[in-house]
């Protein structure tokens, strides 16, 4: 059967998984009356929840006798490893564009990516049906990228689709016709996208994206680079730089049709499938026939700018609520991921009872520590720390990251002033249509850390944010972190709605009465600058002395709720978030409070 191999790239929330969704109804791969949840692709629970991909996943379906494999690819800035990882498997894609917003940062990354291994995308500009819909003006922005990602004239001469993923239709033109469905983007894809170019010689294929199975293995899925391949045939595994790393038979190939994974006989040249049956093959390694000497090339991948120490939890509360608390099996977890996610590094501290852990940003690995609470893990989170690097002559570089917010034009000020606070530099302001302005920033990623809540908060829910590294620049100096101090609990028991009642005028509270607190957990936000120990088990005084006045009611403000990415980024140096299976807690590094004094002193002698 003949092939065609293509991902759909696209900037976050722009519709991929809603239009693969279509692909899928409209080409017959799915049964009449098979039950498919929407966005079927986002398989897993945390997908579903955050409504993002963060995994790349392929399917395929077969349209007038040419199977097509399509690779959905995430949009977030984050997941951009998954992407990057992908393009050599692919011979085509297809760039999603939203009619209203344009091309936004991560689609001039992907494209980018995509231009640079020589791809020639189909654009197609989705949500056409949007009221602020703006056709033509995108299509001059996405011909715009293109030549300044420095795309060839071929590349350049892109075929265009309009159209809605999520009604079903593509067509020529804006205005439809929409009653021929996906059939112009089928149709384009197999006119447009060549068949897969297939080497001379025996079985090779490098491995692009890696799952654990509980029935059969690791499985390791890749594009096959030449000759076929069969159940029980010997491999080896070749590493990045021509090692052997281990010798095995191939236990089953499984090829994607449809939402199923089906066993197959024998794998071509050109098809994207996945092997199981070896132990220790993980990404960008050769998987290959025992005659083959040398690796084949893996992509690069840019290097990670955002690190996180990983703690064993240690406070009094430890292992009542997980599990998984011991510094051995928490290594174990994170070497495993790191296995699968390139973008991921892992470095064991001195001690080995923390690791530092190294991403694209705090979303990547805010989602790697829920994905281990829900698993039974407890352990204890750092605030982000960028990962800073030097030039030849020794001069201290940071991350500069590309920053475009939307905004109403009421609230556009007050975005540029706390930027500006946070030594980023403005590079352009232009209206976006709707009375929304587009500014775009060059900022140290230092300085985004904990900066989304505050500009939800200053533009009263109304801005988009998003982010993308730019390049590392000269080292900006210091940036102003946050300004209250915190309510610190003084001693270990149960928090009493009375105490927390009383401490209402020193501040917000974090917690609810009843909640289990220790000795220098953080239970609430200081209306000050400075850190206040407080009592919150003070019950009140009963006697059997009646008060001439009524019993004042204990009336509660609602705590303020710390989800897992706030509190990361909320919590200072000296302050760490405990993260258990039920609860995300907040509290000091060090909980005697003599010991914080003597760090303290450490601090101001080292500063002088």
């Amino acid at each position: 059967m003949k092939l065609r191999n293509i991902a759909i790239i696209a900037h976050v929330d722009h519709g991929k998984t809603t239009l693969v969704d279509a692909l899928l109804k409209q080409s017959g791969s799915l049964r009449d009356n098979q039950r498919v949840d929407e966005r079927a692709m986002d398989s897993n629970d945390l997908e579903k929840e955050r409504g993002i991909t963060i995994l790349a996943k392929a399917t395929s379906v077969v349209w007038k006798d040419v199977r097509i494999n399509i690779v959905d690819t995430p949009g977030h800035a984050d997941f951009g490893g998954e992407v990057e990882r992908i393009l050599n498997m692919v011979d085509g894609a297809v760039l999603l564009v939203d009619a209203a917003e344009g091309p936004m940062p991560q689609t001039k990354f992907v494209v980018g990516k995509a231009l640079k291994v020589g791809l020639k995308p189909i654009v197609a500009v989705n949500k056409i049906d949007r009221p602020d819909a703006r056709a033509d003006e995108v299509i001059n922005e996405v011909f715009d990228l293109f030549a300044a990602l420095d795309a060839t004239d071929e590349q350049l001469d892109f075929p265009i689709l309009y159209g809605s993923g999520r009604d079903g239709w593509m067509s020529d033109d804006p205005a439809g016709p929409q009653d021929g469905g996906l059939a112009p983007l089928f149709d384009l894809v197999l006119k447009h996208v060549p068949e897969p170019s297939v080497d001379e010689g025996p079985f090779r294929m490098i491995g692009t994206i890696l799952e654990a199975n509980p029935f059969l293995g690791r499985i390791i899925t890749g594009r096959v680079a030449s000759g076929t391949v069969k159940p029980n045939q010997a491999v080896k595994v070749l590493s990045h730089d021509g090692s052997l790393l281990e010798q095995g038979r191939i236990s089953k190939i499984l090829a994607f049709r449809g939402l199923e994974r089906q066993p197959i006989d024998e794998a071509q040249a050109g098809d994207i499938v996945a092997i199981a049956g070896l132990s220790k093959g993980t990404v960008a390694d050769t998987f290959c026939d025992p005659s083959v000497a040398q690796a084949m090339k893996a992509q690069p991948i840019d290097p990670p700018t955002v690190t996180m120490s990983f703690l064993v939890n240690d406070s009094p509360l430890a292992g009542t609520e997980g599990d998984k608390v011991t510094s051995r099996v928490i290594r174990d977890r994170l070497l495993k991921e790191a296995e699968g996610n390139v973008a991921l590094k892992i470095e064991e501290s001195a001690d080995r009872d923390s690791f530092f852990v190294s991403g694209r940003g705090e979303l990547q690995l805010a989602v790697l520590i829920e994905t281990m609470r829900r698993e039974g893990f407890e352990l204890a989170v750092s605030r982000p720390r960028v990962v800073m690097t030097k030039d030849d002559s020794g001069q201290l570089l940071e991350p500069i990251e590309e920053v475009v917010v939307d905004v109403d034009e009421e609230h556009a000020g007050i975005v540029v002033q706390k930027m500006s606070e946070r030594k980023a530099e403005m590079v352009e302001l232009r209206p976006s249509g709707g009375d929304r302005q587009r500014l775009v920033f060059h900022a140290p990623t230092r300085g985004l850390i904990g900066y989304q809540s505050e500009l939800l908060t200053d533009t009263r829910g109304t801005a988009v944010m998003n982010r993308l590294f730019h390049e590392y620049q000269p080292y900006k100096g210091e940036i102003g972190g946050r300004v209250n101090g915190v309510l610190i609990s003084n001693d270990s028991g149960e928090a009493v709605a009375f105490a927390l009642w009383n401490l209402e005028d020193r501040g917000p509270m974090v917690i609810d009465p009843g909640v289990k607190v220790y000795q220098g957990m953080i239970i609430g936000i200081h209306s000050r600058d400075n850190d206040l120990e407080v009592n919150v088990l003070k019950g009140k005084k009963l006697s059997n002395v009646r008060a001439a006045g009524k019993d004042e009611a204990v009336k509660l403000t609602p705590p303020i709720r710390m989800t897992l990415e706030r509190a990361l980024s909320w919590i200072q140096e000296d302050e760490l978030v405990e993260v258990t299976p039920k609860s995300i807690r907040l509290r000091k590094l060090y909980l005697d409070p003599h010991e914080r004094k003597r760090f303290e002193k450490q601090k101001m002698a080292g500063a002088a």
